[in-house]
């Protein structure tokens, strides 16, 4: 546990430190390149909200060609505060390249933070997604069927000749019986041939076959 917090305690130093020399150097370079006062104090915070947000979308996974393109940039513009403060430039003498750099770089931040935080990475579709309305399976489709009688009382007398039985859905069936309970409730009687002929839409065949069922 010590020896973790010890890690931890020397990589945060370690930060501190970076991050300080850094705001430093590019607080130096901002006071050289004419921005003075509190404008010198808001390049380096700048910078390094600029790196902070590229580095936000690099560890998201999205979009991570921008994120990396404004972290480089982000980066060459605190390497180069670094860079310059180390006696390659003349710090009463800053040419007119570093100043027009200098004074662009709000513009180029707001560019970059705002591109970063507000634009969305296009999703792409799954390639397996289904669609949600499917067609029945040909083999769970409801099939025709005769409904066999229950009772002996529901099947014909053997002196009556039979009629060619018209095949029924199941379903329509079930509608049909609730068809003459509304009307049996209704009305007081049970419903005849016509008027479930009527109420179904359905030809007279079909209606006698379904009547039988009744």
């Amino acid at each position: 546990m010590r020896a973790h917090l010890a890690r931890v305690d020397a990589v945060l130093v370690q930060a501190v430190i970076a991050a300080a020399l850094s705001f430093a150097h590019l607080h130096d370079v901002a006071l050289a390149a004419g921005q003075d006062g509190w404008k010198a104090w808001a390049y380096p915070v700048s910078v390094d909200l600029l790196l902070v947000a590229a580095w936000r979308r690099l560890r998201s996974g999205d979009a991570k060609a921008a994120g990396w393109c404004w972290f480089v940039i982000a980066l060459a513009a605190s390497l180069g505060a670094n860079v310059a403060t180390a006696g390659l430039l003349d710090m009463n003498d800053i040419p007119a390249w570093l100043r027009i750099l200098v004074a662009g770089w709000p513009a180029v931040a707001f560019l970059g933070g705002t591109l970063l935080a507000h634009s969305t990475p296009a999703k792409s579709t799954p390639a397996h997604e289904e669609i949600d309305e499917r067609e029945p399976s040909p083999t769970t489709a409801p099939q025709p069927a005769i409904e066999q009688a229950d009772s002996a009382d529901e099947q014909p007398e053997p002196e009556t000749p039979q009629r060619p039985v018209t095949p029924v859905p199941a379903a329509l069936i079930a509608h049909a019986r609730k068809v003459a309970a509304e009307h049996h409730t209704r009305t007081g009687t049970p419903i005849d041939t016509p008027t479930l002929r009527a109420r179904l839409g359905v030809p007279a065949p079909m209606a006698d076959a379904i009547a039988t069922h009744l």
